[in-house]
């Protein structure tokens, strides 16, 4: 399998996974396929999961897919605001499985594709709704925007928070501040120094 970010270069998925292991504590996959067609690519992620640590986001839409992903052999996997229908479907998730980080997907100055079931709009709220249901660790994916830090700090205020989606590798000394856990970034620019034959 190739790796093609859809804008940039091409290059073995197993070679970048190694690479990164070398480096990196844990390698947060997003499985784009898993997520354009709601079924993650389970035999990859096997594979991947021999090198590294894997946190991976696999579009997961069902409870029941949660643990086919552990069992794929991620570390933890992604829930998402954007594709789960609802804390009914987190409850079931919960019970499957307690390696579960919980996305709230943020574009512009709103959540986005938030089911109604959910019963709220605002992310610190939505934030506390997960956390009742028992997964501690929330990842604020910001989509459209830099990351608003005033929410970082005020979701941080109720345990371990993660910041992802336009969140770059130069935002580090942003996140202790606001007492976020951890950010989450592309790899865009190893990726494009990889492929030109650089080293990292």
């Amino acid at each position: 399998m190739e790796l093609d970010y859809r804008t940039g270069p091409a290059l073995d998925l197993f070679e970048v996974v190694d690479r990164l292991a070398e480096t990196s504590d844990r390698i947060y996959i997003v499985d784009l396929d898993g997520i354009e067609y709601g079924a993650p690519q389970l035999d990859y992620l096997q594979e991947l999961a021999k090198s590294a640590e894997l946190w991976v986001d696999g579009g997961i839409r069902r409870a029941d897919q949660t643990i086919d992903v552990i069992v794929a052999g991620a570390r933890h996997v992604t829930l998402s605001s954007a594709f789960l229908r609802g804390p009914a479907e987190l409850r079931r998730a919960w019970a499957l499985s307690q390696e579960i980080i919980f996305e709230i997907e943020i574009k512009g100055d709103r959540l986005g594709g938030l089911d109604p079931s959910w019963g709220t709009h605002d992310p610190v709220a939505l934030a506390r709704v997960v956390r009742e249901a028992g997964v501690t660790d929330i990842l604020l994916s910001f989509r459209d925007a830099d990351p608003d830090w005033n929410l970082v700090r005020a979701v941080s205020a109720g345990g371990p928070t993660w910041v992802g989606g336009t969140f770059e590798r130069r935002d580090e000394a942003q996140l202790a501040p606001v007492g976020a856990a951890g950010g989450i970034y592309h790899i865009r620019e190893e990726l494009t120094e990889w492929a030109s034959g650089g080293d990292h």
